[in-house]
């Protein structure tokens, strides 16, 4: 069995695209073994900001033999037919054998094929995926056609230790890479996967990215600990800067004082967001005044000159922010209110600040419906809330919009909910973010989302399946936890409308509402999938006449799965669709619906009485518990109905030779239908 060493050295390939690459270039080469009749023990994918490597182990020097057994036309089929299936399979007649089969004599062709030499069978299969390599962006370089991430310097390709003479436009597969940019960049031969690794870390380079992520964080951690601070640890920044090095060496440096009065939030983007720099905490949990960087390179003066370079790129860019910081302050959130004007949100939903009218609007109309929220300080965030968005801060630091605008209202003394809600009424931006509880913060963030999803559906730019480009689905779901993890009763058609009506009237407007409660439905189902909940369930439930009360909804949905869980529910739910059946195929026969009221003189059959008793009696019983909310008691009253529907469909008759019989009884199977759908739409329950 032999090995296969594959590398792809290029330019620097950006970090977010390297685990990916490395992933579809070891899926591409495998699929390619696999369809190739390739055996192989096992794949190993490495990846560093400049290579892309491959070691497949336990490969066979040639493809297996292949012998098949083809059959041809008839034996006495025109000769042109049997002359074609001859060509087609490089055969002769006389290596053909003649089979009696059921249907009559056939023509039959023995072919083998011999394997190819593995060697160029991958040759082919590595060519195929470089071609194929799926990078979110590449480009061309020089005068040549291919396309790479960046541009594709040397390809090392070895099987069995001999080179296979793998192309991929100028550059030609040999047997030798280059180790660190700097520290070793002399080129090198190596002769197989363990020799390349042994070579390369003496070159400098760590292969493997977890290694390589360890490295990182067990520095960092160390760094900051000697000095009596803890590293502030972010994964996805570890993931990042894992991309960037080969030869990891983590270092500090220190942050000016005279810029640690900047809020804590833009010293942070400033580091870990512009700077990939760790942030450390003092023991209070402050930001202490030092970063953490992750250097390439090991030098003679022990990082020293790296070190204050860093000081001298973060001290200019501080110096901008505290500019900033300083200037902003001096104006008020108010004052910067008309130049909203000159900011178009939409090209058809008008300026922004248009749409602070409309948030205003929103803002006061949804404080009804939240408990203790003062509806003026409501009104006053959604005022000035867009306003830190003509900042100096915010133009440099976008991802600060709405907290450097709770700074600012704190500045110029608004009240603390007003400030609060400022900051808040982006959330939740995403599953993992948390969400306001706060009564002024969740009415501010409620219409920030609200208007959004109304004036997009008013002009019909809703999601497809593929695309969402005003994050619409994650607005949606934003509704849907402030509304859930606050226990608001809040109606979402009387919001929908609402929202929408602020919109100019020649905008779709009713179609807009109904779109959105069907959306609305659609994203519930995923929110509450995600908690195990059956989307079944919810649809049910959601398809009730005037069910938009979202807490509401889910106690009901609750309630309703324990009741289809258990035993009573699963034989009540089959005596439902039996029913539903038999009315769906004699109403559409009839030509008529069998909703109406049972005629209690013509129930003959003491099943039929005691289910007809059961139904009014269940009812009676169970409607003021639904009203109240006690779902779960509702559900036990619906369950006495297993037993006279049941006993029903054993000893009652339908389909009775009398006609007025008859129709009472599919009256009375209406009756089940309609009392189950107190409950929720039982046709729409997955068996």
């Amino acid at each position: 069995m032999a090995e296969l060493l594959l590398e792809l050295f290029s330019e620097e390939i950006p970090a977010r695209m390297q685990a990916r690459a490395a992933e579809d270039l070891s899926k591409l080469v495998t699929d390619g073994l696999k369809a190739a009749d390739l055996a192989f023990d096992k794949v190993e994918a490495l990846v560093t900001p400049r290579r892309l490597a491959l070691i497949i182990d336990g490969l066979p020097e040639k493809q297996p033999d292949l012998r098949e057994e083809r059959r041809g036309p008839r034996a006495d089929a025109p000769e042109k037919a049997i002359s074609g299936f001859l060509a087609g399979n490089g055969v002769t007649l006389d290596q053909c054998e003649k089979r009696e089969t059921p249907k009559g004599v056939f023509l039959f062709a023995i072919v083998e094929q011999k394997g190819r030499p593995a060697s160029d069978v991958l040759k082919d299969i590595i060519e195929d995926a470089m071609n194929k390599l799926p990078w979110p962006k590449s480009m061309r370089w020089a005068d040549h056609k291919v396309r790479w991430v960046r541009q594709l310097d040397r390809i090392l390709c070895l099987f069995d230790g001999k080179v296979i003479p793998v192309s991929y436009g100028p550059v030609t597969a040999g047997d030798s890479t280059r180790g660190h940019r700097f520290l070793a960049p002399a080129e090198f031969s190596v002769a197989n996967g363990a020799d390349y690794k042994e070579k390369l870390r003496a070159a400098k380079v760590m292969l493997d990215r977890e290694e390589r992520k360890q490295v990182i964080l067990d520095g960092a951690r160390k760094l900051a600990a000697a000095e009596g601070f803890t590293l502030l640890e972010d994964n996805g920044l570890l993931e990042e800067v894992c991309g960037l090095v080969e030869w990891p060496v983590p270092v500090m440096g220190k942050v000016d004082d005279q810029f640690m009065d900047i809020p804590r939030e833009v010293l942070e983007t400033s580091m870990r967001e512009h700077q990939k720099y760790f942030v450390v905490e003092d023991k209070d949990g402050k930001l202490a005044a030092r970063f953490i960087t992750i250097s390439n390179m090991v030098t003679a003066d022990n990082n020293a000159k790296i070190i204050a370079g860093n000081e001298r790129v973060l001290r200019a860019r501080l110096h901008d922010a505290k500019f900033f910081w300083d200037q902003d302050r001096k104006v008020t959130l108010q004052s910067r209110l008309p130049k909203l004007d000159n900011i178009v949100f939409h090209a058809k939903l008008g300026s922004l600040a248009e749409r602070v009218l409309r948030l205003r609007g929103l803002a006061r109309e949804l404080s009804a419906d939240i408990p203790n929220c003062n509806v003026k300080l409501a009104d006053r965030a959604a005022e000035i809330g867009k306003a830190d968005l003509v900042s100096q801060m915010v133009f440099e630091f976008t991802e600060l919009q709405g907290l450097m605008g709770k700074y600012y209202a704190e500045n110029d003394g608004e009240a603390p909910e007003v400030a609060n809600a400022i900051a808040e009424h982006y959330a939740p931006a995403g599953p993992s973010d948390s969400c306001p509880t706060a009564p002024v913060s969740v009415a501010v963030a409620l219409a920030e989302k609200l208007d959004t999803l109304a004036g997009f559906f008013t002009i019909d730019e809703k999601p497809t399946g593929s695309k969402d480009p005003f994050a619409l689905r994650r607005a949606a779901l934003g509704v849907i936890r402030l509304v859930l993890e606050n226990g608001l009763r809040m109606p979402l058609r009387r919001a929908f409308a609402f929202a929408v009506s602020q919109y100019p009237a020649a905008i779709r407007r009713d179609e807009a509402v109904e779109d959105l409660l069907a959306f609305f439905a659609d994203r519930l189902k995923v929110h509450l999938r995600e908690q195990g909940v059956r989307h079944d369930l919810v649809s049910a439930v959601f398809a009730l006449d005037g069910e938009d009360d979202l807490v509401r909804l889910l106690a009901r949905v609750e309630a309703l799965s324990d009741f289809v869980s258990g035993e009573s529910g699963v034989n009540l739910m089959a005596g439902y669709k039996r029913a539903s059946n038999i009315l769906r195929i004699e109403e559409k026969k009839d030509d008529m619906s069998y909703d109406a009221d049972v005629s209690a003189s013509l129930l003959r059959e003491e099943e039929e009485r005691k289910l007809y008793e059961a139904l009014i009696d269940v009812r009676h019983k169970a409607l003021p518990l639904l009203r109240d909310e006690d779902y779960a008691a509702a559900m036990t009253e619906f369950a006495r109905l297993r037993e006279p529907v049941d006993a029903f469909f054993e000893k009652v008759t339908v389909n009775s030779d009398n006609a007025d019989e008859r129709a009472n009884r599919l009256k009375l199977l209406a009756q089940i239908r309609t009392a189950l759908h107190d409950i929720a739409d039982f046709s729409k329950i997955e068996s």
